[in-house]
């Protein structure tokens, strides 16, 4: 339960910080370099404002966010990521077995010519001396 309060909570904060950005006036840009800087949002203070409010909404998405995971049931994590792991075992397991049965025999690569006569002249030369 505490949980799904938290990501809820998460998600609105998500979505405040989303529009304090795009509230916030510009400190460069066009509106900047016509001097229209200041009469995009009137007055100093609520640039302040929202971004104390920015500030307040990242750390209020952290917060959450670790309390959410905290609150998460352990038991069903672990039995989740058991769940998976064991099943991609299973799955890889068979598809060894699968290309064991399936594999053609490996055939014997001959000897090239050229390698069997320099193998067979040092062994005449030996017997000459």
């Amino acid at each position: 339960m505490l949980y799904t309060i938290c990501i809820a909570l998460i998600l609105v904060a998500s979505v405040l910080v989303i529009l304090a950005v795009l509230v916030q006036n510009p400190k460069s840009g066009m509106a900047a370099n016509f001097g229209a800087s200041n009469q995009v949002m009137g007055v100093r203070e609520t640039s302040n404002f929202l971004e104390k409010f920015t500030w307040a909404m990242a750390v209020a998405i952290v917060v959450l966010s670790l309390i959410a995971t905290l609150a998460m049931d352990s038991a069903k994590v672990a039995q989740s990521n058991n769940a998976a792991i064991s099943r991609d075992a299973k799955a890889l397991q068979e598809r060894l077995i699968e290309e064991e049965t399936t594999a053609m025999p490996q055939a014997e690569i001959p000897v090239a010519p050229a390698a069997e006569e320099s193998q067979e002249a040092p062994a005449a030369d030996a017997q000459g001396e």
